[in-house]
């Protein structure tokens, strides 16, 4: 029986907690802010929030580096010499982690390393549904593992609304007249992850509210979704707001979803789509 050992960055937003109870090695991605360079999950994202509000200072994000693996890599060894170490990558287009582990493992025959092709709590869901899947199947290879997490990657779906769109301005990827022109007609992007990218799809108008509302319940119907699970995304406080949790799952309960959960973002998405972002995960049905 081969022991595999899964691998995923920060930027999964998998909690310490979940981590721990499911085998997951967890390796740093970096923010830096406030003329810091900080390991993402080392800091509460309030605290970029609040650094952005008094500086104007743009948060800027960057995946894991060769280091961060070797090191990762080597420990993981060096305790279970006899595993097969699984990386199960941020998109492989939107940050530099997946070359830097592919540089870190040359010479190494104990590590595979797959692009889930998502991000944030997209990423966090592939990566956790592989771990209990593995639990289940002890006896399973690694062509089998791979097989698993393909079909999870093809499955996946991740649509969100950003939460301040003046990061998305400060950041290049909104002009001045597109974020005027939103904030005055209260138009809020749709964004979601197509083939490993980010992809503004859509366009809502009105309260937070409605426009949460409506992207749930378009995210629900579009297509047949597994209802085993389903992850809500959320980017400021302890908890969601009990407002919209309270529409959301309502939704979702109506479409038969057994599991819900709610994700808080880490600084790594939270630095693109600032306080305020909503976001929804799940899984089509497979055939």
């Amino acid at each position: 029986m081969v022991r595999f050992i899964l691998v995923a960055e920060t930027g999964s937003d998998i909690t310490p907690e979940v981590a721990k109870d499911l085998g997951i090695e967890i390796v740093p991605m970096h923010v830096n802010f406030g003329g810091h360079d900080l390991d993402d999950g080392s800091f509460p994202p309030e605290d970029l929030y609040e650094n952005y509000r008094r500086t104007k200072e743009l948060p800027h994000t960057s995946g894991s580096t060769p280091q961060d693996f070797t090191r990762a890599f080597n420990r993981i060894h060096a305790e279970h010499p006899e595993a097969q170490v699984v990386y199960l990558a941020y998109s492989s287009v939107t940050t530099v982690s997946y070359a830097s582990a592919l540089a870190a493992a040359e010479g190494r025959d104990y590590v595979t390393a797959i692009d889930t092709k998502s991000v944030s709590a997209g990423q966090g869901m592939v990566v956790t549904n592989t771990a209990r899947w593995l639990k289940a199947n002890p006896e399973a290879t690694l062509d089998e593992l791979k097989a698993f997490v393909d079909d999870q990657v093809a499955r996946i779906r991740m649509s969100f609304i950003p939460g301040d769109l003046e990061y998305l301005r400060a950041g290049g990827r909104l002009s001045n007249i597109a974020f005027l022109g939103a904030t005055l007609l209260r138009i809020k992007p749709t964004v979601e992850i197509q083939d490993g990218r980010l992809v503004a799809t859509d366009k809502r108008r009105g309260s937070r509210l409605k426009c949460i509302v409506a992207l749930t319940r378009h995210f629900l119907e579009a297509e047949p979704l597994d209802a085993g699970r389903i992850s809500f995304i959320y980017s400021v406080g302890d908890a969601p707001d009990p407002t919209e949790r309270e529409a959301v799952e309502q939704l979702a309960h109506e479409h038969g979803f057994e599991r819900i959960e709610w994700v808080k973002t880490g600084c790594v998405i939270a630095s693109h789509s600032g306080p305020g972002a909503f976001g929804i995960v799940a899984m089509a049905k497979g055939a």
